[in-house]
């Protein structure tokens, strides 16, 4: 039994489901809200990966390659902020965030 370009689909809208439920879920936990974010960036980029390979391109998993790179300086740049705040409020709880407000 092959597996068709649709079980990759379905198992990236899975995925991505699972990331939007994370996401409605937990609204207090920042750490939970970043990996939802990126599990759903994961789930896209499976759908390239799945179209690059079943349509014979690798346009597709170059831009995989780009995609990641960004999410990699995301995270990076999304740990330090929590870092900061942690340093600052002793907390990462979403609704005691409100320091920022203008």
């Amino acid at each position: 039994m092959a597996i068709s370009l649709a079980h990759y689909l379905i198992l990236g809208a899975i995925l991505f489901s699972i990331g939007i439920v994370g996401i409605f879920l937990n609204r207090k936990n920042l750490i939970v809200l970043l990996m939802a974010i990126e599990l759903m960036l994961l789930a896209v980029n499976m759908n390239f990966i799945a179209f690059s390979y079943y349509l014979g391109d690798a346009a597709g998993q170059i831009f995989v390659f780009f995609i990641l790179t960004v999410a990699a300086a995301e995270s990076a740049i999304g740990l330090a902020i929590l870092v900061a705040l942690f340093r600052n409020l002793d907390t990462i709880n979403v609704e005691d965030l409100d320091s920022l407000k203008g």
